[in-house]
């Protein structure tokens, strides 16, 4: 075994004999990282209710046509893409603390900017630098939780950084009811104010305290999490410098997680939900339901809701199980919604007065009026189904399975290939409509389903209850 193989292998840290912590600060910790996702959520859904009010603008400098609109819900992707890179290389370098504190700055400056918009450059301005901050608030969230949480809730903690973005989608759709789109930014800036307020007096990770050789710390931050003070076997000296170099990636503990991880990103943003999310309302207008924002709100609870239970049953179910799950339940509805688009292509606008606080008995009994809950029915199944598995879990995995010594720089990778998917499936989600018709681009949606199943069944390892330095020695074969 080389030197490299018994730093990974060793438990740094770990409770007491496997008992429970004396603290639960560890959970305020956590929720003080999750404010980061909370904000990049809200950024994530802002669109939704901006751009209506933008193409309506008084001012022409200001007012949205169709690519401006395209370029202001998709430039956030690009923004994070290049977040992702600069997170991965501020959480080793800077620590996982200061880079969320870091990470509060674009998000004040950018809803700022936005506040304060002159015309449509400085809004996209604002965007992209609101981008940025999503970007590096969605890889060092996950880490940091992942690296203070003990494995019996590590599933439900990292969990909670999917429920905080959902969180703040919803919250955002709410606020653009009543907030006109100036107003809505600067509710945007509340979130990221309170997580640099709150994170300052929380601790920075034990383990990347004990890689800095900074043990006296790292008893402190486990005396402050979780109430205890063990004794940990110390990482090799220098190992701290010894960082990533492409000839690791010959090692199965490296390249095997890099494959997962990376796949698992793509899968995500292939299955089409960032491009739902950011035209949840064009997408019900384009289903004919005449009150398009409240079904947005609808999808918005339904994704909070199942989010929830997933983050409730992680630990027990398991990474594997509901990876499965969700991707079964995402074929059937994304099968089932392009169905919809199908059946109804070319006919009459008959499900144009459909609205959905109306009781069914109270519509015409016809065949329409069938479609269209149909479409109702696919699309919030399909949101159930993401929420307990492909929303959640492809982050926490992020988190749990890179070696210490790579994880600033392989999750940088995960992140940008999520963000820079999540542009490319936003920007052009609109385009394969045109080319394939809404009934084709939902069935292509299917077959990535279909896929990310198959990949979940060969190759994701199941990781619930283990520590990150047992998860670490399986992929080594050891």
């Amino acid at each position: 075994m080389t030197p490299e193989d018994q730093e990974e292998t060793q438990p740094l840290l770990g409770p007491p004999g496997g008992s429970a912590p004396l603290s639960r600060r560890v959970f305020l910790a956590a929720f003080a990282a999750a404010l980061g996702p909370l904000s990049f959520g809200f950024a994530l859904g802002y669109s939704s209710p901006a751009i209506p009010s933008l193409r309506r603008a008084a001012s022409p400098a200001l007012r949205l046509d169709d690519a401006a609109a395209s370029w202001f819900g998709a430039i956030v992707t690009l923004g994070a893409a290049a977040g992702g890179v600069l997170g991965g290389w501020l959480v080793d370098r800077a620590g996982r603390k200061l880079s969320l504190l870091l990470c509060t700055v674009p998000f004040v400056v950018g809803f700022a900017v936005i506040t304060a918009a002159q015309n449509v450059w400085m809004l996209l301005g604002g965007r992209l630098l609101t981008g940025l901050a999503c970007g590096i608030a969605s890889l060092v969230a996950p880490v940091y939780i992942s690296e203070i949480s003990y494995p019996s809730v590590r599933g439900l903690l990292g969990s909670c950084v999917q429920l905080m973005v959902v969180i703040g989608i919803l919250l955002a759709y709410l606020a653009g009811w009543v907030l006109e789109w100036r107003w809505l930014a600067v509710l945007g800036c509340v979130p990221a104010s309170f997580m640099m307020l709150l994170t300052c007096h929380m601790p920075e990770t034990p383990r990347f305290l004990l890689t800095r050789q900074r043990r006296q710390e790292a008893t402190a931050a486990m005396q402050f999490l979780w109430g205890s003070e063990q004794v940990w076997e110390e990482p090799p000296v220098g190992a701290e410098h010894q960082g990533f170099h492409l000839a690791q990636l010959r090692r199965p503990g490296i390249y095997k997680p890099f494959i997962i991880g990376i796949s698992l990103m793509a899968f995500q943003q292939l299955s089409g939900i960032n491009a739902v999310m950011f035209y949840a309302e064009t997408i019900f207008e384009e289903a004919k339901f005449k009150d398009s924002s409240l079904a947005s709100v609808i999808v918005g609870v339904i994704q909070v809701l199942f989010t929830a239970i997933a983050a409730l049953i992680m630990d027990r179910a398991g990474r594997r199980l509901l990876l499965t799950l969700s991707g079964v339940v995402m074929v059937f509805s994304t099968s089932a919604f392009g169905a919809y688009f199908k059946l109804s292509q070319g006919g009459p606008s008959n499900s144009s007065h459909v609205d959905l606080l109306t009781p069914l008995s109270m519509e015409p009994a016809s065949a329409s009026v069938g479609l269209a809950w149909l479409a109702v029915g696919s699309m919030c199944l399909f949101i159930a189904g993401f929420a307990v598995g492909w929303g959640p879990i492809p982050w926490l995995l992020m988190s749990e399975i890179f070696p210490l010594h790579v994880k600033g720089m392989a999750t940088g990778v995960c992140v940008l290939t999520n963000w820079f998917m999540a542009f490319l499936v936003t920007k052009e989600f609109s385009s394969v409509m045109e080319v394939l018709r809404p009934y084709g681009a939902f069935w292509l949606a299917s077959a990535f389903c279909i896929f990310s199943v198959l990949f979940t069944l060969s190759c994701v390892p199941e990781t619930k209850g283990k520590t990150l330095e047992q998860i670490t020695a399986h992929f080594e074969g050891r």
